[in-house]
């Protein structure tokens, strides 16, 4: 049987244009930064957890702020969870927004593979935990969507303490499947985690969030009118009984990409973007991994109890294997029927590494852990433990595949940075006549 020609021209796991990679590398290089502290804060609340202080530590989570109305009398691990973590999610938005308004992502074959494996990565780790606890007993179910998430955060921090010379390329696929999938992650929480709808509040949050739409479309920057509209919104979805994060995202969608007229630079979504993900990497997500990875090891159970637990063979199982398998199989789909090829020098064994590492799923997973299972659960603190141990498992695994392909990274990084003619753009994103 002859194989198929690749499309001239379409390669999957491509460099991209010079001005995408200019963005991403920069945005890569704030969640690398968010990355290690969001580890220093997971070890430092874990170590305090199990320490002989650990009751001032969950009385500190504990604390509640805020006043009554609305529903607002959260405490501090709460305000951590619904409150920052919509920051968190308020860029998600806009990246991905951005990414198929003016990005590389706007062509659809582009956007083909990221999509794909975001959804096999949501699919199939799903599929395996829910396989697994279909004969459990009480409200096992619940947690299938635990392990369907990818932190890109703690997988770039995970790159930056292996010392890969990953190629731009592969950061780039990276970082687009795990907006792609934060994206879904919120839009199941919408629909799957809601309980005691209030439609009242649901509806009169639509009157700010299409104010700061009308604002926002006017190109307004003013942050004394966006800020109060963002935060009334935020609240208003939150009385509502769906969680609060998914106002960021709603939030997010309004804004526009585009400068008015078509005009060349940056639009106002780029700007919110550079403004607040430094909040987002460097302060909401490390304080929420702050509270969220305090577990108390002494409450969970002998070893023999947790190992056998189905919730916790599950969520470890579906983010180290289903991920891997649900990521990698879509890839191959993909390749199969776009009859595109892998970009030159690159080879599957970079997906299967770049599938491996997708199963650290930290934050989002945390966060749907405490909504499916509530913070009193007695199965809250294994679920956390679930997926600390499935990360690290997942982020040593792709370890040593990324490593053992280092050298041909060095190979591809040392080519793209190679300027003949100096004029600031590396000649690989370059057409043969303008180096």
């Amino acid at each position: 049987m002859t194989q198929r020609q690749a499309r001239p021209g379409f390669q999957l796991l491509g460099r991209g244009s010079w001005p995408e990679v200019t963005r991403i590398v920069s945005i890569l290089r704030a969640e690398t930064v968010g990355g290690a502290l969001l580890l220093l804060a997971a070890v430092a609340g874990l170590i305090w957890a199990n320490s002989p202080w650990a009751q001032q530590y969950f009385a500190l989570g504990a604390a509640r702020l805020g006043p009554s109305v609305l529903h607002l009398d959260l405490s501090a691990a709460e305000w951590a969870a619904d409150g920052l973590l919509a920051i968190f999610f308020f860029v998600a938005g806009l990246e991905l927004k951005r990414e198929f308004v003016a990005g590389d992502l706007r062509q659809l074959r582009h956007a083909a593979l990221p999509v794909a494996a975001a959804v096999g990565g949501i699919v199939v780790p799903a599929l395996i935990y829910t396989a697994i606890n279909l004969g459990a007993d009480g409200d096992a179910l619940k947690g299938w969507a635990v392990p369907t998430a990818t932190d890109i955060a703690f997988a770039l921090a995970v790159l930056a303490v292996i010392s890969t010379h990953l190629p731009t390329a592969l950061r780039m696929f990276l970082l687009t499947l795990a907006v792609v999938d934060d994206v879904i992650a919120i839009a199941i929480i919408a629909v799957f985690y809601t309980q005691n709808l209030a439609p009242t509040p649901l509806l009169l949050a639509l009157v700010p969030l299409s104010v700061f739409a009308v604002a926002v479309q006017r190109r307004t920057q003013a942050w004394w009118l966006l800020l109060p509209l963002a935060v009334t919104t935020w609240a208003l979805v939150h009385a509502s009984g769906v969680h609060a994060t998914v106002a960021g995202v709603l939030l997010a969608f309004t804004v526009p990409v585009l400068r008015r007229g078509g005009r060349s630079g940056p639009g106002l979504a780029e700007r919110l973007e550079h403004r607040f993900r430094p909040i987002s990497a460097g302060f909401a997500v490390p304080v929420f991994a702050f509270f969220a990875a305090g577990i108390a090891l002494t409450g969970i159970g002998s070893l023999a109890e947790v190992t056998t637990d189905p919730i916790v063979l599950g969520i470890v199982l579906g983010l180290v294997a289903g991920k891997t398998i649900g990521i990698f199989v879509a890839t191959l789909l993909v390749h199969r029927f776009t009859r595109a090829s892998l970009a030159e020098d690159l080879s599957w064994w970079d997906v299967l590494g770049l599938a491996m590492l997708a199963g650290v799923g930290f934050t989002v997973s945390l966060l749907i852990g405490d909504l499916a299972f509530g913070i009193d659960d007695a199965a809250h603190e294994r679920v956390k433990l679930a997926v600390l141990v499935g990360s690290v498992i997942a982020a040593l695994s792709a370890a040593v595949v990324l490593r053992a392909r280092n050298r041909v990274y060095r190979h591809i990084s040392e080519a793209e940075q190679v300027d003949r003619n100096a004029d600031k753009v590396p000649d690989v994103y370059q057409e043969p006549s303008e180096r």
